[in-house]
């Protein structure tokens, strides 16, 4: 019998996330997705009268692909995958991981590579198609999450079908007030940042391109961020796990770098001219995440949270900024994390995770579960 929590969740990812209709072709990329579900997203897209494609991928023999790869395979791969991306509305993509490590003995200039020539692929799927992207619960993230298989799974069903519709109201007046900020000032033990994102504008995550969602970006003015920021949750990149990040900027630039792994963190913020300028900057308040799980969907939604990210922005609130990396890197600021404040020009909006103006408070977690 198949499980009722799939039918919900394959529902919603059709009918709520990309908003299939009759006559779209979806994408369908699975990364270690047990088929019963594929078949229930299947079924989805059809009920709503579209065209279902489906990709099958294994971390492993992703990882032995990029192990040899080269520039003439990535250009192949990129050509391929953007001809079949111009071709379908909407894209679903679902990833499991039993190692979330797969990729850590990859040389980092061969990611690099292969990213920065199959980039393209990536900007038309977020431009040009309705999408959204989610995990699959494995035993390794429950592990990372410091919980067993079955609590993390009840978590993962909760968060990921909760009503979505309902924090969508909530996040309105946080999209307007960012819209109209101008300077931002971030602190906390160890942080002490400020840049502006006048004119930058702000997007909500309401469920509609990310499960779990719950987080409002906007973006740096590029070269206006300058100050120091220390991330208090670990974070992993192209199979590697960094902690103790610690970045400082001048005008816009990340001009110096630490962590538990210094010298692969330089590597990566080398990949490009842009990666160390920032893409994006978002606060987060899913009211079910409350720890790192080093899974940057479920971190970087965290209630109480910031993130910071160096590389890439998003066309939907745009500095300027392209790179072949993205690197979305979380700080909690909730009391029990060290605190911390978030102020927008000469206002406090937010102190220890709390939204304290009366038109955000409906985005602290007591209101929104």
């Amino acid at each position: 019998m198949t499980d009722p929590r799939f039918t919900k969740l394959a529902t919603l990812l059709v009918n709520y996330s990309t908003k299939i209709k009759k006559g779209d072709c979806a994408l369908l990329d699975m990364i270690d997705v047990p088929d019963e579900f594929v078949v229930e997203l299947i079924r989805a897209v059809r009920a709503a009268g579209g065209t279902p494609l489906v990709e099958v991928r294994r971390p492993r023999v992703s990882r032995e692909l990029l192990l040899g790869t080269t520039e003439k395979h990535a250009t192949l791969i990129r050509d391929l995958e953007l001809r079949r991306m111009k071709k379908v509305q909407a894209y679903i993509a679902i990833r499991g991981a039993a190692n979330a490590s797969e990729n850590s003995d990859v040389p980092s200039d061969r990611t690099a590579m292969f990213s920065r020539i199959t980039r393209p692929v990536q900007n038309y799927r977020v431009n040009q198609t309705n999408w959204c992207v989610l995990r699959w619960p494995t035993p390794s993230m429950a592990q990372a999450a410091g919980l067993s298989t079955e609590a993390f799974e009840n978590l993962y069903f909760d968060v990921c079908t909760m009503d979505y519709a309902r924090m969508a109201r909530a996040m309105v007046p946080l999209q307007r007030r960012m819209k109209r900020a101008n300077r931002v000032h971030l602190k906390s033990p160890g942080t002490d940042l400020q840049f502006s994102i006048k004119g930058i504008g702000a997007q909500m995550c309401k469920g509609d391109r990310n499960i779990p969602d719950g987080e409002v970006f906007s973006c740096p003015v590029k070269d206006s961020v300058n100050g120091v920021i220390q991330f208090n949750t670990p974070t992993i990149y192209s199979g590697t796990k960094f902690e103790n990040v610690r970045l400082a900027f001048k005008d816009g630039k990340v001009v110096e770098a630490t962590s538990n792994n210094t010298k692969k963190l330089n590597e990566i913020l080398n990949t490009d001219a842009g990666a160390r300028y920032v893409g994006e900057f978002s606060l987060g308040f899913n009211p079910y995440i409350l720890n790192p799980m080093c899974d940057i969907l479920f971190d970087e939604k965290i209630a109480g949270s910031l993130h910071f990210t160096p590389g890439q922005a998003y066309e939907e609130c745009d500095n300027g900024n392209r790179s072949a990396v993205h690197w979305d890197m979380v700080l909690i600021q909730r009391k029990e994390w060290g605190g911390g404040e978030v102020w927008f020009d000469s206002e406090l909006i937010r102190k220890n995770g709390t939204f304290l103006p009366k038109d955000l408070k409906p985005l602290n977690p007591q209101h929104l579960k």
